[in-house]
């Protein structure tokens, strides 16, 4: 299934002129760089570190569904930033009580929040609450859609590993992206992201979780991950959704046709490195060996959140 189109969503100002990040598709790849850039900054400078443009300010996190490495690294990112990070979980919200997206956004607004931070499991509740308020709006994954500071930190991990952080080019690097990819919305984020940085972006999986219409934004799809194993420089696993409905059959067929383990390891080019946007399920989609291994960067990936969170919420709320 493509990912839903959402004109304007990006960087652009929205309906109320707040600088939301909603997906990457309507990102340009000079936007994808500049927030890499900073991402760099806030990791490798002392000064940055020192920073602190919002402080004084709130950042509202609106967890719908339950998370561990974006939740925290949020709210790492934002008292890094000198902000106060509210959290509010779904199940204490007045969202279960029947209240709308939008009108939690409007609370949070209230409040006098600079920002707000928002993960739901409707594709599109990012853009609701958009636009409803006019204080930024951070998509920190909704539904099926897309999770757009998830792919930022794939992006940088890769370039980071091949020693691209300079001009962050990609070109001339294949990357594949494997398993549930039909619900998955880091997987739209990351074909948006390593494509607009000129990577070639290869989709893997089964049938009916990996469809050819994936191919209209931006990536190829294949069905057989030992053909393409030996010609990646990045390959990333993801989870299969069963939440989302996902249909694999067997576990023991879908670990014999896409599972990383020793053997396919073996079959990657030296400088492969292995990437996974967690939560790990072992021994499913990816074996503990492999998970542990030294070209496995999964927990670079979750090092680097706090720096590309801290980018974005500067990027969208510090001029508020």
């Amino acid at each position: 299934m493509p990912a839903m189109a959402h004109a304007g969503t990006g960087f652009s100002n929205g309906t109320r002129g707040a600088r939301h990040l909603l997906d990457i598709a309507s990102l340009g790849a000079g936007e994808v760089r500049e927030l890499l850039r900073a991402t760099r900054s806030f990791l490798g400078s002392s000064e940055a570190s020192a920073r602190t443009p919002l402080a004084g300010r709130f950042v509202a996190n609106l967890f719908f569904e339950p998370s561990t490495r974006t939740r925290l690294s949020f709210t790492a990112a934002a008292r890094r930033l000198g902000a106060e990070a509210l959290d509010l979980a779904g199940a204490s919200s007045s969202v279960s009580k029947g209240e709308t997206i939008a009108d939690t956004a409007r609370s949070a607004e209230a409040l006098g929040v600079s920002a707000i931070v928002l993960r739901h499991g409707a594709s599109g509740a990012a853009l609701i609450a958009a636009q409803a308020v006019s204080c930024p709006v951070i998509n920190a994954g909704d539904g099926r859609h897309e999770h757009p500071t998830q792919a930022l930190i794939d992006a940088f991990v890769v370039a980071e590993a091949f020693g691209r952080l300079d001009g962050l080019n990609l070109s001339g690097l294949r990357v594949g992206i494997v398993g549930d990819l039909a619900n998955s919305r880091v997987a739209r984020s990351d074909i948006a992201a390593f494509a607009a940085l000129g990577a070639e972006v290869v989709c893997i999986g089964p049938e009916l979780l990996a469809p050819r219409g994936l191919e209209e934004i931006g990536c190829r799809v294949s069905h057989d991950l030992d053909a393409e194993l030996p010609e990646l420089d990045a390959i990333q696993m993801l989870r299969v959704q069963r939440e989302r409905g996902a249909e694999i059959g067997s576990i023991r067929e879908y670990t014999e046709r896409f599972a990383l383990d020793e053997r396919r390891a073996a079959m990657l080019r030296e400088r492969c490195v292995v990437l996974h946007p967690g939560p790990m399920n072992r021994e499913i989609e990816i074996s503990s060996r492999i998970a542990d291994s030294p070209r496995c960067l999964v927990w670079r990936q979750v090092a680097v959140g706090v720096a590309v969170r801290a980018a974005t919420l500067v990027r969208c709320a510090g001029n508020v």
